[in-house]
């Protein structure tokens, strides 16, 4: 798990830099039910299937946006059922594509309050990443989700948890899936918090976000409350993609069910954020 953790932090940082990387595709899947991946190796997005059209959730950058649709119609889909869609957090490597999606399908796009501005001014007002090779199109929000707030199509439901920290409006969604006749609870993390390093926040004296500190260990608190069976995130290493999709192909939905790596996901970044504080705290 700490190895996971050292190596997304890595990536990220990479991501950030490079902006214009473009990540290998990855197999479309069905994860269990009416819930699908789409997204590359490693900017998660995820498809749920539904009688009154499909919700995406994620769908990257200009870039990425091309593998998101390719991968939809190898799935069996058509890209333009596509009638809601969701992101994790309002940076470019989730939603950097989102103008676009709407364009092509007409789809409503729903965002956490918080991360409306960030959407709608294509990065622009981001408080950390808001230089030009961070920018996006922007993108008209339909409609601003709260805490708690239920998504709803087609007799699905979905959850939209504010964990923020990551952006001023991250979001952790929560949904029930089917398979084999059990049901279980999917926790779709959106960030495991702050970024550190060279490309990292400013946790002590963040003037542009004062309460970043409290907004985190909030999400935490939220983050360990939520029950969770198939564990998944806005980034395919936060969960082990590479690894679990492999056995996925034998073991099927059991491949997905990892409740003690949701667990120590949550502890881990936690820790991981509580000893970023101490260190700046000590300068």
């Amino acid at each position: 798990m700490i190895r996971r953790l050292v190596l997304f932090a890595a990536l990220f940082v990479c991501s950030l830099c490079a902006h214009a990387a473009v990540y290998p595709n990855f197999p479309p899947h069905k994860i269990a039910g009416n819930l699908y991946y789409v997204g590359d190796s490693f900017e998660a997005a995820f498809l749920i299937v539904t009688p009154q059209g499909n919700i995406l959730l994620n769908v990257g950058d200009q870039d990425e946006i091309k593998l998101v649709k390719e991968n939809v119609a190898a799935l069996g889909f058509k890209w333009t059922d596509t009638k809601l869609l969701l992101s994790s957090q309002a940076h470019f490597d989730h939603v950097g594509a989102a103008a676009q999606v709407v364009k092509e399908t007409g789809a409503k796009f729903l965002v956490m309050d918080g991360d409306v501005d960030l959407a709608e001014s294509g990065g622009k007002k981001d408080f950390a990443y808001s230089a030009p090779k961070y920018q996006f199109p922007p993108a008209h929000v339909d409609k601003v989700l709260h805490d708690g707030e239920v998504v709803q199509l087609g007799g699905v439901k979905l959850v939209a948890h504010k964990t923020p920290g990551h952006t001023r409006g991250c979001t952790t969604f929560t949904m029930q899936v089917s398979e084999g006749g059990k049901t279980y609870n999917v926790v779709i993390v959106g960030a495991g918090g702050a970024n550190f390093g060279d490309a990292g926040y400013e946790l002590v004296g963040n003037k542009v976000y004062p309460q970043i500190v409290s907004d985190l260990r909030k999400s935490y608190a939220v983050l360990h409350s939520l029950p969770c069976d198939i564990f998944l995130g806005a980034h395919g290493v936060y969960y082990g993609l590479k690894e679990k999709y492999p056995r996925s192909k034998t073991e099927g939905v059991n491949a997905w069910i990892d409740p003690a790596g949701y667990k120590a996901y949550v502890e881990g970044k936690e820790k991981e954020f509580e000893a970023e504080l101490k260190k700046e705290e000590k300068k």
